[in-house]
């Protein structure tokens, strides 16, 4: 199991309509993915596991989805405005652009190879090049009144802090999650969906006392380990490392970045930071009044403290946050990458298979007639599709091209977990065939029972 190249995947994706090249009738935009009629229905799954997984079964985490453009003054405060940047690099012999501290992985656009046997490569000394997308707000474009297009979803949960506990009347320790687009004006993008432009997060900032943030900051890692593996990556393709002092954010305590096997090597899936109070403390009114870490930026602009109260000896105190930050692009790909099989079968033939978890495939069921032009068999399927559908756990799919064996292959190739085939034998005795997805084993099953069976299977 697993691909045994990035092209693979990219073949597959491309074929069963997962993910497209943005705007690929003109040439494309490099780093920008479009989310085909598959791909959305995956990426919807995947977002829905993790909002189940952090809000709808936890009783200390709460929900929000706030503005993507950010006022200048808040990615100020952060940090943003003076630290989020790359090294960047020009080669004055072709004007191509690079990171410097990827230089080795980097291609020349001008040689095609690597840059590293490139003999032709003049490179300019790094400099700091800010990956923050601007725009404009109001009538005027003069420069003076402009957004960010947010860089990350963290920074809206820290300003609506005070808001969530004044509307929920939440304590520490509890959570606020967001799922939302983030943009970065990355440098190269590369690897498919792994490093782009425009992506989605999935965040959580859990709010903890200080001198608890250690066994939480474990706690979490430990649990998106558990959730990881419950959307179907093996355990063994994930590797927790330690970020080493001097690689950590100018924000984090500490951070452990769960590591994926990707096709293209080892690279992060999620990170998980002890932010301590430096987010909250950035964004309070009247910082002199809390014992917060000398990282924090003094800040003069804002109008509100988002301290709370310590309940049993009544001093307040800022927060200190661990956060979950996980790319919903990325997640996508590693969940692709473990599910795609190539299976070779008994007839010396072989199928591509994607094993998704039932919870997240694109297709929940495929509702086969077997003669397509057969209006009693199609008035059956039609009839059975819309009555699964109605049980809400997914979409179904009425495949009424005729050819059962070319169906079977496809929804094989988008991890389709069942398909239900209605044939001349369900006019008589209304029942159908089961097919799975794994074993190909075939079954009989009452219609009366079709249902039921679904349900059971799903569940």
């Amino acid at each position: 199991m697993t691909a045994t190249s990035m092209e693979e995947l990219v073949s597959l994706c491309k074929r069963r309509g997962f993910i497209f090249q943005s705007n690929d009738i003109y040439g494309g935009v490099k780093g920008l993915y479009d989310y085909g009629p598959m791909g959305v229905e995956l990426k919807n799954n995947l977002k829905q596991a993790w909002w189940k997984s952090m809000v709808y079964e936890r009783d200390d985490i709460e929900g929000l989805d706030a503005s993507i453009l950010s006022a200048p003054v808040v990615l100020q405060q952060s940090g943003h405005e003076d630290t989020f940047s790359d090294p960047l690099v020009d080669c004055k012999t072709c004007k191509a652009r690079f990171r410097a501290d990827q230089l080795e992985n980097s291609e020349c656009p001008k040689g095609g190879g690597f840059l590293a046997d490139c003999k032709l490569k003049d490179l300019t000394e790094p400099r700091p090049f800010n990956l923050m997308f601007k725009t404009a707000i109001g009538p005027v474009d003069d420069g003076s009144s402009f957004a960010y297009l947010r860089p990350e979803t963290c920074q809206q949960i820290f300003t609506n802090f005070k808001n969530v506990t004044d509307a929920t009347s939440r304590v520490v320790p509890f959570g606020i999650a967001q799922i939302g687009k983030a943009f970065r004006n990355e440098i190269t993008p590369r690897n498919f969906i792994f490093r782009v432009r425009e992506f989605e997060q999935m965040e959580l900032e859990f709010f903890v006392k200080p001198g608890s943030d250690d066994e939480w900051h474990k706690y979490w890692v430990d649990k998106r380990i558990e959730w990881w593996e419950a959307q179907g990556v093996s355990k063994k393709n994930l590797y927790p490392v330690d970020v080493e002092k001097s690689e950590l954010s100018h924000y984090s305590k500490a951070t452990v970045d769960i590591m994926y096997k990707f096709p293209h090597g080892k690279e992060e899936l999620e990170g998980i930071a002890n932010r301590t109070d430096f987010d909250l403390g950035s964004h309070t009114k009247n910082q002199k009044e809390f014992n917060i870490n000398s990282k924090v930026k003094k800040n003069e602009h804002s109008t509100t403290k988002l301290g709370v109260q310590n309940l049993e000896d009544k001093n307040s105190y800022i927060p200190f946050v661990i956060e979950p930050s996980a790319g919903v692009d990325r997640g996508l790909l590693a969940i692709l990458n473990e599910a795609y099989t190539i299976e070779n079968l008994e007839n010396e033939s072989s199928r591509t298979v994607l094993k998704l978890k039932p919870h997240l495939s694109p297709i929940k069921a495929a509702v086969i007639p077997l003669k397509k032009n057969n209006e009693h068999i199609v008035a059956k399927a039609k009839k059975i599709k819309n009555e699964l559908q109605n049980l809400g756990l997914g979409r179904v799919m009425l495949e009424n091209s005729g050819n059962i064996g070319k169906n079977y292959r496809r929804h094989d190739e988008i991890g389709t977990p069942i398909c239900i085939t209605v044939d001349f034998e369900t006019l008589d005795d209304d029942s159908v065939t089961i097919r799975d997805r794994d074993s190909m084993k075939q079954e009989r099953v009452s219609s009366k029972d079709l249902n039921q069976f679904y349900q059971k299977y799903f569940h």
